[in-house]
């Protein structure tokens, strides 16, 4: 999905928004949850200050023209106010395993004292070293979705409080 479609598609969820009757957990999604686990919500929690976090790796694999393999791994650290905006995210290109992990420890250090569990947080999208990512709607046959992308390894439906998700 390019930047036009991102975009276009958090402007259509706007507006349904506005318009959207019945309960917040279903139909476009208000607001999406994420349940702690052990996979891919290893990182999801509260800060002291309340803060909800989201540290991830989103990732893009491809093949490039000439047929060669290309993939390009980030840390993401995504911050929301107690409402659920994006207040602050924090990208970095990583490119060895070693230096992810280590990466990871030290975003996690940073965020002072902690707790992990569930959080509640609105779709967005933001630009980091020329890639679209983000909690990303996209509305599929009639049904929305909401992809944690780039690399849609983490794809969120309706009900949207009961934090399960498709890998």
């Amino acid at each position: 999905m390019d930047k036009v479609e991102i975009l276009q598609n958090l402007e259509m969820l706007q507006h349904e928004l506005k318009t959207k009757k019945g309960p917040p957990y279903l139909g476009p999604p208000e607001l999406i949850s994420i349940e702690h686990d052990d996979y891919h919500a290893q990182y999801v929690g509260r800060t002291q200050q309340g803060q909800q976090f989201f540290i991830t790796g989103p990732f893009i694999a491809d093949v490039n023209q000439d047929r060669t393999y290309l993939r390009r791994e980030f840390l993401a650290v995504f911050l929301f106010d107690q409402a659920g905006d994006l207040v602050d995210s924090r990208v970095e290109e990583v490119s060895k395993n070693s230096d992810y992990l280590n990466l990871e420890a030290k975003r996690l250090a940073e965020l002072g004292n902690f707790e992990f569990g569930g959080i509640k947080v609105k779709p967005f999208a933001v630009e980091h070293h020329g890639v679209m990512m983000g909690l990303i709607p996209n509305k599929h046959y009639g049904r929305w979705w909401v992809e944690l992308l780039p690399g849609n390894f983490m794809a969120f439906h309706e009900p949207w409080d009961d934090g399960e998700y498709d890998t």
